[in-house]
């Protein structure tokens, strides 16, 4: 079994039924085990055209037997499965699921950089994590926690949502 961290996003459509939906699917397809979700943030857009809608952004942290590799194809095929499109970097998106942290693993494939090489710059992604998982080591920067530190909380908002 592998421990894992993902980030969750979205800023389009019924934003808080695509990251419900994204759970579930993930649930369902990974067998995930000892499922933990944080709270639903609101966030301001990073990157991308200026006229983009506010996020919703979550963290989620599993145990589950799939390889990173294989999590990951399951991750993009959730996003698929909820109509997301790639037209360009940083575009809105339906759902996003990116795969951050496995174990203490540091990992370089085709398409798959572990931990996810942004994270640490993120307080979208931080915020969430750290409420879960604030003393999660990211391989070569430190813990969650002490990362949102260094980056503050700017634009991220707890929301009053619940899954």
């Amino acid at each position: 079994m592998y421990r894992y961290a993902v980030a969750l996003g979205s800023n389009l459509g019924d934003r808080l039924q695509h990251l419900r939906q994204g759970v579930a699917r993930l649930r369902h397809g990974a067998n995930v085990q000892g499922l933990v979700l944080s709270r639903i943030y609101e966030t301001e857009p990073v990157g991308g055209p200026l006229e983009q809608e506010a996020y919703l952004n979550a963290a989620a942290v599993f145990f589950c037997s799939l390889e990173p590799a294989a999590l990951l194809a399951l991750l993009l095929h959730i996003e698929q499965q909820e109509g997301r499109v790639r037209p360009y970097p940083n575009s809105p998106r339906t759902l996003d699921l990116d795969l951050l942290l496995c174990d203490g693993l540091e990992l370089e494939l085709p398409g798959l950089t572990l931990p996810h090489p942004r994270m640490h710059l993120r307080a979208f992604v931080l915020a969430p994590l750290a409420e879960i998982a604030p003393d999660w080591v990211v391989p070569g920067r430190g813990p969650v926690a002490d990362l949102l530190a260094g980056v503050g909380r700017a634009g991220v908002r707890p929301t009053d949502l619940r899954w």
